[in-house]
């Protein structure tokens, strides 16, 4: 009987975390799929591995032996598609770096300048990902290293470092009454409704709602997007107003959208990350390097 991985990583999920909620978090997906999920491997199986209840999901003696199992199984698949990707992108001597949204703003271009001229063999293969992937492919090995912004889901799991920071700035409908404003407060847009990533994305949306900053007040959603552009064109017909680094007023600037400064609220951290199991890579050390090198740098590694 051959059986999807994807099906033991739900698997798995569920059993560590014991709700259908936090594994869901944990894997990105959509609570109902992951129930679907669950039922097909049991279905493929024929036997039950779960006890559902109010509370959640406990393993039934049938799961237990599963579980005993699993996490060695899928350990041992993942290292081998690392090692057969790696292996393809040696061969073509391609470093794949994924990214969200503007990466590392105008250093990433110097980076990756610098690192083409450590190994003018090797070329830098740019892959963006959305904003359901705030680890920008890493976690699932679709990327050899990645810039983005900290804290996202799994990140405990990976090394990371921080080159920069930069403010949270608040993108507004033109037309917007705060627009007017040069400054906004934190605390005048808790009523405002927010256009958020998908509820899947755990602390990374949580991060972009500022949920940790509210003293307790409860977010309002007016829309969810996963990619850039439709974050913008949310915003610009009016479902909601949103947190954005600074810099998306210089990469995302577009007519109907205002961006303004905020206080009471923290920074955003960008940060070039890696899997542990590359930390004797010379060719991601290498770009790590290129990253940290550079004068926008701050001293801060994870």
């Amino acid at each position: 009987m051959d059986v999807d991985t994807r099906l033991l990583r739900s698997f798995v999920a569920v059993a560590e975390e014991g709700t259908l909620t936090r594994a869901a978090e944990r894997l990105f997906v959509a609570q109902p799929a992951l129930t679907k999920q669950i039922r097909h491997l049991e279905t493929q199986l024929g036997v039950r591995l779960f006890t559902r209840s109010r509370t959640g999901m406990t393993l039934t003696e049938a799961g237990r032996a599963l579980a005993g199992r699993v996490p060695a199984l899928l350990a041992g698949w993942d290292q081998a598609l690392r090692e057969t990707r790696s292996a393809a992108g040696r061969a073509a001597r391609s470093l794949r770096v994924g990214f969200l949204a503007s990466a590392a703003n105008e250093a990433t271009p110097r980076i990756i300048a610098e690192f083409t001229r450590r190994r003018p063999d090797w070329r830098v293969e740019m892959r963006q990902a959305p904003w359901s992937d705030p680890s920008a492919g890493l976690a699932a090995g679709e990327a050899d290293v990645a810039l983005l912004r900290l804290p996202f889901p799994g990140q405990d799991a990976l090394r990371t470092a921080v080159l920069f920071t930069e403010p949270r700035w608040v993108a507004l409908p033109e037309g917007h009454p705060l627009a007017e404003r040069d400054v906004i407060s934190f605390r005048d847009l808790w009523d405002e409704p927010f256009v958020a990533a998908p509820p899947e994305t755990g602390r990374w949306r949580d991060h972009w709602l500022a949920a940790d900053e509210r003293e307790g007040h409860p977010v309002r959603i007016g829309a969810v997007t996963d990619r850039p552009d439709d974050w913008l064109s949310a915003i610009a017909n009016g479902y909601g107003i949103a947190l954005a680094p600074a810099s998306a007023a210089r990469f995302y600037a577009r007519p109907g959208i205002t961006y303004r400064p905020v206080t009471g609220v923290g920074p955003s951290r960008v940060a070039v990350a890696w899997a542990a199991a590359d930390d004797n890579d010379p060719v991601v050390q290498d770009f790590v390097r290129c990253c940290l090198d550079g004068p926008w740098t701050e001293d801060s590694t994870g």
